[in-house]
């Protein structure tokens, strides 16, 4: 089954930084766009065909309006790159319907968040709903130079004052926010939200391991590291599939991964990034030891073993049972 889809109009472009654009999105005949909350996210199809997850910036409270970030990155397959070389105002572009994978726990009694680089845009919508709400919160921002940090003008309001730190590391992380004097330790119930470069969120997660349970520290990827995936299919080795339903069961060769084989043989399943991040393809396991190579899954999820991403993820035995 398809993920549903809608068709908005490019109302307005922005030069946010270096290499970093925002795009107005509307509905074409003026009607409310669905829902969201601070954090979701929107499947861009872009023009280069593949199909991209933007997290929402602006205030979830409006409804006449997305607003996404792009950073044009040309050493990317293209995603990114064609938007803001191809994509102008005016233009009509289709996208999915709002996901959230990475909300504020409204639990917590306080919010740390952690914002790399082009990282800001789920990050400003939480910033934008904890401020609206009194909330007790704190926010560091992450980039090389003032030049390449996106939304300054909007986080300089005198909503946000004495909430925002401005780090520039010069590319050094070295330099910049010292994560793991940050979240050594845990006050009032606090947790952690991070999204940006993975390197800068493998540093917050592993830094976070010494005072905050699992639970309270949030992570939202963007990407995977391209190496990560090389490293990956370097290690394929061929095993089966079984599905439930059906009990037929189907050879996923080294080159191929579940999903491909999968819809090879008719299944018509939901995917979107294919690279272990978003979490559309999430399948639940029945028996068997799965490798886990996702960035969507907890640890806690990974260990209990009962669900995979079945576009990245393999067996680490010769068969998985799966129920779709």
């Amino acid at each position: 089954m398809a993920i549903p889809t809608l068709s908005v109009r490019v109302n307005k472009i922005t030069r946010e930084a270096d290499d970093i654009y925002s795009y107005e999105l509307v509905d074409p005949t003026g009607a409310a766009l669905p829902g969201f909350s601070a954090g979701a996210h929107v499947d861009v199809h872009t023009p280069a065909g593949i199909v991209r997850q933007y997290s929402l910036a602006n205030d979830a409270r409006e409804t006449h309006r997305y607003v996404v970030a792009v950073q044009r990155e040309p050493q990317s397959r293209g995603g990114s790159k064609s938007l803001v070389d191809q994509v102008k105002e005016g233009d009509t572009i289709t996208i999915s319907a709002p996901r959230n994978n990475f909300p504020v726990d409204r639990a917590a009694g306080r919010h740390v968040l952690i914002a790399g680089g082009i990282g800001i845009t789920p990050i400003l919508a939480m910033t934008r709903q904890l401020a609206a709400a009194n909330a007790d919160y704190k926010l560091y921002y992450i980039a090389r130079t003032p030049e390449k940090m996106a939304f300054q003008t909007v986080l300089k309001g005198k909503e946000f004052a004495g909430h925002i730190e401005f780090i520039f590391d010069g590319g050094d992380p070295s330099k910049g926010l010292d994560v793991k004097k940050l979240l050594a330790t845990r006050a009032d119930g606090a947790h952690v939200y991070c999204c940006g470069p993975t390197g800068l969120m493998n540093v917050v997660k592993e830094a976070a391991k010494q005072s905050f349970p699992e639970d309270a520290v949030h992570m939202e990827y963007f990407t995977a590291e391209p190496a990560m995936l090389e490293a990956g299919r370097r290690q394929n080795k061929s095993f089966k599939v079984k599905v439930k339903s059906s009990g037929k069961e189907f050879e996923v060769p080294a080159d191929k991964s579940i999903l491909d084989v999968l819809r090879a043989n008719g299944f018509d399943l939901d995917s979107s990034c294919e690279e272990g991040i978003c979490g559309t393809c999430a399948t639940q396991v029945v028996k068997g030891e799965i490798e886990h190579r996702d960035l969507f899954l907890t640890e806690k999820a990974k260990r209990e073993g009962k669900w995979m991403m079945i576009c990245i993820s393999r067996a680490k035995g010769d068969t998985l049972t799966i129920d779709l």
